[in-house]
């Protein structure tokens, strides 16, 4: 694979990569996505749209966010350094405005008057909130009733933006269950709305879509680094979920000799509805539109599944990770919720910086791979901040104790 042209080959106009991908729809809303995919692909090459972009970018996300090198952390392991891309100081709090302002600026152009998207951890939802109070937009936002309690920072946040919380009750009530939801919603709206997908995941265009403007991740850390040690990491690590953040951050990187290692939750352990390791336990599969690894029985339904991070509890996974997981381009470990938690109070009382509970499932693969000896130095995207997790830790796991006796 020559991964200097990759970005010109992937997706093919199917949207595709290699077997996965593709576009999975219901008759009536075939035509909404190709209107979707038209008008993507026409403002993606624009001057005007791209230039506008940045402005976004630099003065209200607050873009380029720094890399920082986390010296007290590396040294207490002793064997590798770690740094982080700190994601968890745009706008926000996450990763996940850089799509939704991409989205928001589609929906404009399209004459779309409201936003329509699910969340699991919040971090979205709250992205597009943000998105939708500038550009003037509505915004309607499906949350899982067990999500609304275990973020209810971020369910907050949505509602003091002017977003309408939407709680789905049926099911696990988590991210599954609110993808679906928005959805059905979408259907019913899609002549004056746009469904804006969370993650890198969901029938052609999105993937694609939520790449390309995830990519300024990657972009600016490979510069950083760059310029910060005269040259590139041995490893980059992302949490993966969906695989937004991850995607955005390894897109970069592909034609460099550099390991890309995505990581997955474990939760609990590999028994079914204890994680949400979808490429380590999963097949190919359909879902929400679109074809890739999926944890599903034999019928082909999705499995229950489970994490900490209410960001990463998905079932599937983006099409294009499968894709550069067959290639060999990149590979996915599993972290327990238990590797989380610790990665969690580490870089809290270490380096004064709380993560996401997503995130801390990649700083802990970083310090696994520094304890094993497996690296010189690891880039990791800090994806978000832990502000929206502090009362659930607190009330599940105290402050941390246990892991500094």
């Amino acid at each position: 694979m020559d991964y200097t042209t990759y970005l010109k080959k992937h997706p093919d106009q199917n949207g595709r990569f290699g077997i996965y991908g593709g576009s999975y729809l219901p008759p009536e809303l075939v035509n909404a996505f190709v209107e979707i995919n038209e008008a993507y692909q026409t403002i993606c090459q624009s001057a005007r749209f791209i230039n506008e972009l940045r402005r976004i970018r630099k003065e209200f996300q607050g873009r380029p966010t720094p890399v920082y090198h986390c010296e007290r952390l590396s040294n207490k392991l002793g064997n590798c350094q770690i740094y982080l891309k700190r994601e968890d100081l745009n706008h926000t709090g996450a990763h996940k405005l850089n799509h939704c302002m991409g989205e928001g600026l589609l929906a404009k152009y399209m004459g779309k008057k409201r936003l329509i998207a699910e969340t699991g951890a919040g971090q979205h939802g709250v992205a597009l909130a943000t998105a939708a109070a500038f550009f003037g937009l509505e915004c309607e936002i499906h949350m899982g009733e067990v999500d609304i309690v275990k973020q209810a920072p971020n369910v907050a946040r949505m509602k003091i933006l002017g977003a309408e919380v939407i709680p789905v009750a049926h099911g696990l009530k988590t991210l599954k269950e609110a993808v679906d939801s928005a959805f059905m919603a979408y259907a019913q709206k899609y002549k004056d709305s746009i469904y804006c997908i969370g993650s890198a995941v969901g029938p052609h265009p999105f993937p694609l879509m939520v790449r390309d403007f995830q990519m300024v991740v990657g972009i600016e850390a490979r510069e950083q680094f760059l310029e910060m040690t005269g040259h590139l990491p041995d490893v980059v690590s992302a949490c993966v979920g969906g695989g937004s953040n991850s995607i955005g951050m390894f897109t970069p990187f592909l034609a460099d000799a550099v390991e890309l290692i995505g990581a997955e939750p474990l939760g609990r352990g590999p028994e079914v509805g204890d994680h949400a390791a979808s490429v380590a336990y999963g097949s190919k599969g359909v879902l929400h539109g679109f074809e890739s690894y999926l944890l599903q029985d034999n019928q082909g339904e999705p499995l229950p599944v489970y994490s900490i991070a209410s960001g990463l509890d998905y079932p599937s996974v983006g099409p294009e990770h499968a894709y550069l997981y067959d290639l060999g381009r990149t590979s996915y470990q599993t972290v327990s919720d238990d590797e989380a938690l610790e990665a969690f109070f580490m870089l809290s009382r270490l380096e004064g910086i709380i993560p996401a509970l997503e995130s801390a499932h990649a700083i802990a693969l970083a310090m696994r791979l520094s304890r094993q000896k497996k690296a010189h130095s690891v880039l990791v995207n800090c994806s978000g901040r832990g502000d929206k997790d502090m009362d659930y830790i607190i009330e599940n796991y105290g402050f941390g104790e246990k892991y500094f006796k």
